[in-house]
């Protein structure tokens, strides 16, 4: 048995919204592939708490159907571990039962959590407080969006710190377990070939891009309220930039990591209504095509034919200390878009001299390419010469090491590590809530300018890269995005 296999302690892990799609579709699945592959031991619990008047086994029916596509036969043991309690989380119906299904020994592993809507995290906490749920060994784990500003998000934070101390409290971002984002730390602290060059002398600019093919569908009265900025950029890409721009922390003990990354966000020059019309693009989707098939716009899906929020959003971010000064970091996100993919490029300053004849070609920069999803894989892109004869040619190609070729396994989803991590009472990965403020004042001004501006987002047509400012944005710099599909 590896050591990242090995089991955890017993435990039980209450999933309030325990019918919704994030607990159906990623949670339970998570947590299966992790009993499946021995480290959920016997005597552990895993309750889904939601309103549906179901029980044990009509909770249990749900999920075999969901967790039958496995097909590694483990199935119906898992659902052993399973059970489900009908609550409300503002009524006290209920909630003596469940206090007593819980019980009263403190020192047991308790992880409560809150795949809800952040208003009702509140509520929940009030009663795990009532209840003395919240004692000993107990956690709670708060799904995205803290907040919609910085004001919502203190207060969502105060409420819950009320009942739950900063160490209990586990702030998921799922792109942080991700395994490139990982190997990011391996990258960098773990490589002589790195860590020199990884400054403003050698490093010409940096890309970001959260691209989705989908559109809003039903969460269209969610995202309204929400928008491209607050939904990924805020949370996702910022945590991203900080694992790829922070110091070397000294070890890799949480805070010592958290320490960096908030450095990052507090070195991240504003951005506001004196500056954002050059620095931000914001774009909303019409109709077009995805995938080989017509798609409505924005305004159908959401069906109402007036709205300024923004489904793409580009900005050209920059952090003001001495390693990164004068380093553009390019971010961008949206729906609708030609690929559904996750990557970070870092892209090398080029040689100062080419010692080549014009005919051999040109020379690129040098590029490594992490890509987060859909596959996950690394490419560090060189220029070498094309091999035969005929005089010297020069080629860019890659260094590329795909995880699920170089390991021969199938790498577990980032929620397999973050709910395991939990367990384990590591927060390493998980967001201080020092880091959501400072994400947040970096965010607010530039919703502020935007709302300020009275301008709508730039339409785009589905199925293309955004806006035609966006290309604008990087390629007036002399720069232009990174979109090798290869």
């Amino acid at each position: 048995m590896t050591a990242s296999s090995q089991p955890v302690e017993i435990f039980d892990l209450v999933i309030f919204g325990g019918t919704g799609d994030l607990a159906l579709r990623k949670l339970l699945p998570a947590l299966y592939h992790r009993y499946a592959d021995g480290q959920i031991p016997a005597g552990s619990r895993i309750i889904g708490i939601a309103r549906e008047g179901l029980d044990d086994e009509g909770y249990r029916d749900n999920l075999r159907s969901v967790l039958k596509k496995d097909g590694n036969g483990k199935v119906e043991d898992f659902l052993k571990l399973v059970g489900y309690r009908s609550l409300d989380a503002r009524k006290d119906d209920g909630w003596d039962d469940f206090a007593q299904l819980m019980g009263k020994d403190a020192e047991r592993i308790r992880v409560f959590y809150l795949s809800t809507s952040p208003d009702l995290f509140v509520d929940i906490c009030n009663r795990l407080g009532k209840y003395d749920l919240n004692k000993g060994k107990s956690r709670v784990v708060l799904e995205k969006p803290i907040g919609h500003d910085l004001k919502s998000a203190n207060q969502i934070n105060d409420d819950v710190g009320r009942f739950f101390e900063e160490s209990q409290t586990f702030r998921i971002d799922h792109y942080l377990g991700k395994e490139t984002v990982q190997n990011l730390l391996a990258l960098r602290f773990g490589n002589a070939l790195f860590e020199p060059l990884w400054n403003a002398e050698h490093i010409d600019h940096v890309q970001i891009t959260v691209a989705e093919t989908l559109g809003v569908g039903q969460r269209a009265g969610y995202y309204d309220h929400a928008g491209a900025l607050r939904d990924m950029v805020q949370n996702h890409i910022l945590q991203l930039l900080c694992m790829l721009a922070m110091e070397p922390p000294s070890s890799l003990a949480p805070d010592a990591v958290r320490d960096e990354k908030l450095k990052v966000l507090r070195s991240l020059k504003p951005i506001n209504e004196s500056n954002a019309a050059q620095l931000t693009v914001r774009g909303q989707y019409r109709a077009g095509s995805a995938e080989g098939q017509a798609v409505p716009g924005y305004l159908d899906e959401l069906k109402d034919h007036k709205s300024n929020t923004e489904t793409f959003v580009a900005v050209k971010a920059e952090i003001a200390n001495w390693r990164w000064a004068g380093v553009p970091f390019y971010l961008r996100t949206g729906k609708r878009l030609p690929e559904r993919v996750s990557e970070i490029t870092v892209v090398f300053k080029a040689v100062p001299h080419s010692i080549f004849d014009p005919s051999a070609g040109p020379l690129a920069q040098n590029r490594l390419v992490l890509r987060l999803q859909p596959d996950e894989d690394i490419k560090l892109w060189l220029t070498i010469k094309h091999p035969g004869p005929g005089g010297l040619r020069l080629r860019h190609v890659p260094l590329d090491m795909s995880f699920a070729e170089a390991f021969g396994v199938q790498q577990p989803d980032a929620y397999e590590r973050l709910l395991l991590d939990v367990v384990r009472g590591n927060p390493t990965l998980f967001m201080r809530r020092d880091e959501v403020e400072a994400a947040w004042r970096w965010a607010d001004p530039i919703l502020g300018a935007w709302a300020d501006s009275g301008e709508a987002p730039r339409p785009y047509t589905s199925g293309t890269w955004g806006p035609s400012a966006a290309v604008a944005l990087i390629e007036r710099d002399g720069r232009t995005w990174n979109e090798d599909s290869e």
